[in-house]
């Protein structure tokens, strides 16, 4: 039985599909016109590469502070000790502990949303990579998370930061923003998210690093960009 298509997406998808493909402006200016749910949506970038995910020299992976954040605080988790704790708290984590969060972790206890630890704690930290890494919650050094300076790393977070991480099948998926941000604010994440990942291109990546380019909201359709648009890109 074939599946019937609702009323708002058939809309949806007529509006987006008069040209195919567009500026970044133009498609998150799309992307903003064509949603429909009751709820405040989450814009999400999709961005092929053209590396090979199976070799380690071409992994892209890294954070960018976006200039509007995501429109959701993250709920932080601190693993630390002695006097960086307190250092964690007036930094505004939500969660500050040392060996017995990493023992409630061990239990299944997973209620927040990013980890920071200290180099000091990394040993211990590392036995729950089973847990914390298919969450993509594992604290490491290259996205800043296993760091001295808590402060920064907790201040960042909570503006904003966003990691962006390559896939198995060579896409990187990431939020910008939601819908209510407004067209102006969302391009703007964009961009900076998209100038990061251009500049961690791998030295070993040869011809067309950026592939394809799509955003769309939580419920609406896929809005491809032109990448001939972006100087960055080409």
């Amino acid at each position: 039985m074939a599946r019937r298509v609702g009323k708002n997406t058939k809309a949806a998808r007529e509006q987006a599909e008069t040209k195919a493909a567009y500026t970044l402006e133009e498609a998150i200016q799309i992307v903003e016109k064509i949603k429909f749910a009751r709820f405040d949506e989450t814009v999400e970038m999709s961005l092929r590469l053209g590396v090979d995910p199976k070799h380690a020299d071409q992994q892209v992976r890294g954070t960018v502070v976006l200039p509007h954040g995501i429109g959701k605080t993250k709920k932080v988790l601190v693993i630390t000790s002695g006097e960086k704790m307190k250092e964690a708290e007036a930094a505004g984590a939500d969660l500050v502990g040392g060996d017995d969060m990493i023992e409630k972790i061990t239990g299944g206890w997973t209620d927040f949303e990013a980890v920071v630890a200290t180099p000091d704690m990394m040993k211990s930290v590392g036995r729950l990579g089973k847990i914390l890494g298919p969450r993509g919650l594992m604290p490491n050094p290259k996205t800043g998370t296993v760091t001295t300076d808590v402060t920064k790393a907790v201040m960042e977070i909570k503006a904003g930061k966003v990691e962006y991480r390559l896939d198995k099948t060579a896409i990187i998926h990431v939020p910008v923003g939601k819908v209510s941000f407004g067209a102006k604010k969302l391009t703007e994440n964009a961009r900076s998210l998209l100038e990061a990942i251009a500049k961690a291109k791998p030295a070993t990546s040869k011809g067309k690093f950026m592939k394809t380019l799509i955003f769309s909201s939580t419920m609406g359709p896929g809005i491809k960009v032109n990448l001939q648009t972006l100087e960055f890109a080409k």
